[in-house]
């Protein structure tokens, strides 16, 4: 069998050939010292490349035990893999924020940004681009809900209030992994973008994911955050669209946004609609009562709890199972569904509504103080100064 010499021996012979009164001693010196200047060349050669990348530093806003609003400085390593820095241009608030508000992390989660830098394995996304980012930070992308376009219901997900505490979309910058940005339409502002990344998502994915029809008839309880922007998706689906508000202080503006009826519940004994709901949207943060509910859906209609709520969930047990009454839970789309949301919203011209707020500590209180006291109309975006 051929045998070789390693390299660096061959390179060392051919060096001291031919050169008298070596002895093993000085032969062992050179060698040990010629061997460890080649290991010094090579390792310098190996890592070069990514000398250049910078440790990005930046401000978040974050949490505190008391509730206060605290601007504070983050470092994150130098990029790798397909991480991509971005520089924040707005960023939604959801009433997620608010309950994550005492603690100790950077909050937000509806963000909207430009890319800055990118890592060495970043392939569809370069400088300049106009990206978002959501509730979701990162999973397995190996597992059965991975692979099937599910990764929401990744057991090893990583999500807001889980992971990266370091940041969040309260900032002036954010290192996010490429597989869990978005592009933004062109049509598509940054101030409207932003309330998408998570309420858009939210309410999309219950109409999309679950196969809505344009022959439905899609009730949605509540005009606020969620609700006023299922209203335009489902209107826009070709659906028979109904509202169901407490009162009808927000009737005008339901029916400009996409409505075709629109019932009063407070204080009614019955409801009576033209056509019995097929879906019905729950956006609310209570729940309704349910023995009045029932009675107005169609045999076989789902119903889609989509606020946040710590306590149980109710229902008439008899009306479920005589009518095949169907209870869907879902949160935020995933990512395949949730670039169809940001694409069905330009086509269709579809955009929250919205009030400003300056990113500062000051403006971010004014804000989760106005949406904690249900004054918001109807999404909080945060402007960086």
């Amino acid at each position: 069998m051929l045998q070789t010499s390693p390299p660096c021996n061959r390179v060392y012979n051919k060096v001291v050939s031919g050169v008298p009164n070596i002895t093993s001693h000085h032969t062992s010196l050179l060698f040990s010292t010629f061997y460890f200047a080649i290991s010094i060349l090579l390792t310098t050669v190996t890592i070069s490349p990514h000398s250049t990348i910078k440790m990005p530093s930046f401000t978040v806003f974050k949490g505190s035990k008391d509730g206060s609003i605290v601007r504070s400085e983050t470092s994150k390593p130098a990029l790798t893999g397909d991480q991509i820095l971005l520089k924040v241009t707005a960023s939604g608030l959801c009433g997620t924020d608010l309950h994550y508000r005492k603690a100790d992390m950077g909050l937000g989660h509806e963000g909207v940004g430009v890319v800055e830098e990118t890592g060495p394995d970043v392939k569809h996304m370069k400088k300049g681009d106009r990206v978002g980012w959501g509730y979701e930070h990162n999973s397995c992308e190996h597992c059965q809900q991975c692979l099937k376009g599910s990764e929401t219901y990744c057991a090893e997900r990583k999500m807001y209030g889980q992971a990266d505490l370091d940041q969040g979309s309260f900032a002036h910058s954010a290192v996010w992994r490429e597989a869990f940005l978005f592009k933004i339409p062109d049509e598509l502002s940054d101030e409207a973008a932003a309330p998408l990344m998570c309420g858009g998502s939210t309410v999309f994915n219950a109409l999309h994911a679950y196969s809505t029809q344009p022959t439905e008839t899609v009730a949605i309880m509540g005009v606020g955050g969620l609700g006023h922007i299922a209203i335009q998706f489902a209107s826009k689906m070709g659906c028979n669209v109904i509202v169901l508000s407490g009162s009808d202080r927000k009737k005008d503006e339901a029916m400009k946004l996409g409505a075709h009826e629109f019932i009063a519940t407070k204080g009614a004994k019955e409801l009576k609609v033209s056509r019995p709901i097929d879906r019905l949207l729950v956006t609310t943060s209570a729940q309704p009562d349910w023995k009045l509910i029932a009675p107005i859906l169609a045999p076989g209609a789902s119903i889609h709890p989509l606020s946040v709520d710590g306590g149980d969930f109710t229902f008439p047990y008899m009306p479920m199972l005589m009518n095949g009454l169907t209870i869907q839970g879902s949160v935020v789309g995933p990512r395949y569904i949730h670039q169809r949301m940001l694409d069905f919203a330009a086509l269709h011209k579809i955009a929250p509504i919205v009030e400003k707020f300056p990113m500062t500590e000051e403006g971010i209180t004014e804000a989760m103080t106005k949406l904690e006291n249900g004054e918001m109309r109807y999404r909080g975006v945060l402007i960086p100064q």
